[in-house]
């Protein structure tokens, strides 16, 4: 057993430290999961394939970066400030936080990537503007996460969604999480700050819920919610991160948060772990955000239209 693999990646070479270093589990007997284990050098080889596609999502962006050094049956580990000993290639951005700074990494390349994997970082959390602009969000995510796990909850709210960002002239891109649910993804033009995006997501929240009473509520606490879904626009406050396009999860069966197209939601296969490490890259190259401009919008006229819907 190799103790060590290099991988190029450009004009760089990385370094992957025991590839053979299982980090998902395969499915044990009534476990989740889609039977297959999956080792530290299938994580590298996926996040080398699916990096052309992923890159444009976190290219400028400070990220947390969620690390698994035994695997998703280990510890977690939610690293903001960047390690010393990573190589001096890597890009990094110094912010200010109470009482002193966070110098956050920025995953500009591919090698970065594959170092990234290297320390066992399964899922890549993005901030919302970028290094440059960092008060100056250009997306907008809104969460929806169903109340008891059921994912037509989920299709019936996107779809909500959907249509009311259509009626306010705003492109939106779909998401599944990964995890439980779909991140509806709005790039906008940055004009704005994140008091301001935030107040316009709370705003759509607000007239969603507001029209769909017994589906959606905007509810913080679980005790008030009920069985309905949660219109989760938390993620778009300054310093808050959402996961990235294209990311692994630390869930067993490996799945990913994959970009889909808003036809794909009528698929009856679809569910929020739909795309593992497996088949993943095969759905980016569908280009399913075809439709979906890498600079979005002013919310401005979004504004006026939501304002006229609210009365």
């Amino acid at each position: 057993m190799s103790s060590t693999r290099t991988v190029r990646a450009g004009r760089r070479t990385v370094e992957v430290h025991r590839p053979d270093k299982v980090l998902f589990p395969g499915a044990r007997d009534g476990g989740d999961g889609d039977g297959k284990e999956y080792t530290k050098a299938d994580l590298v080889e996926y996040y080398r394939s699916v990096a052309p596609f992923m890159l444009p999502h976190l290219r400028g962006r400070p990220l947390m970066l969620e690390r698994h050094p035994d695997g998703v049956d280990g510890p977690r580990f939610m690293q903001k400030n960047t390690p010393e000993h990573y190589p001096e290639w890597i890009r990094r951005v110094e912010l200010p936080k109470e009482g002193g700074t966070v110098c956050h990494t920025v995953c500009d390349d591919t090698a970065t990537l594959l170092y990234l994997a290297d320390q066992a970082c399964l899922t890549l959390h993005r901030w919302l503007s970028r290094a440059d602009r960092l008060q100056r969000p250009d997306r907008i995510v809104l969460d929806l996460d169903p109340a008891d796990g059921d994912f037509g909850q989920v299709r019936a709210a996107a779809r909500l969604v959907g249509e009311l960002l259509d009626e306010l002239r705003l492109p939106s891109g779909l998401m599944t999480t990964g995890s439980r649910g779909l991140h509806v993804v709005v790039p906008i033009s940055g004009d704005q700050d994140f008091d301001e995006a935030r107040r316009f997501a709370r705003d759509i929240a607000d007239v969603l819920a507001a029209a769909h009473p017994d589906l959606l509520t905007t509810a913080a606490r679980k005790k008030d919610r009920g069985d309905r879904l949660y219109l989760d626009v938390q993620r778009n406050a300054y310093a808050q991160t959402a996961v990235a396009p294209f990311t692994v999860r630390a869930l067993p069966g490996a799945p990913v948060a994959t970009p889909l197209s808003w036809g794909q939601l009528d698929d009856p296969a679809l569910n929020a772990r739909r795309w593992t490490v497996a088949d993943a890259v095969d759905q980016a190259r569908t280009d399913p955000w075809a439709d979906v401009p890498p600079r979005g919008r002013s919310l401005a006229r979004a504004r006026r239209r939501l304002d006229d819907l609210r009365g």
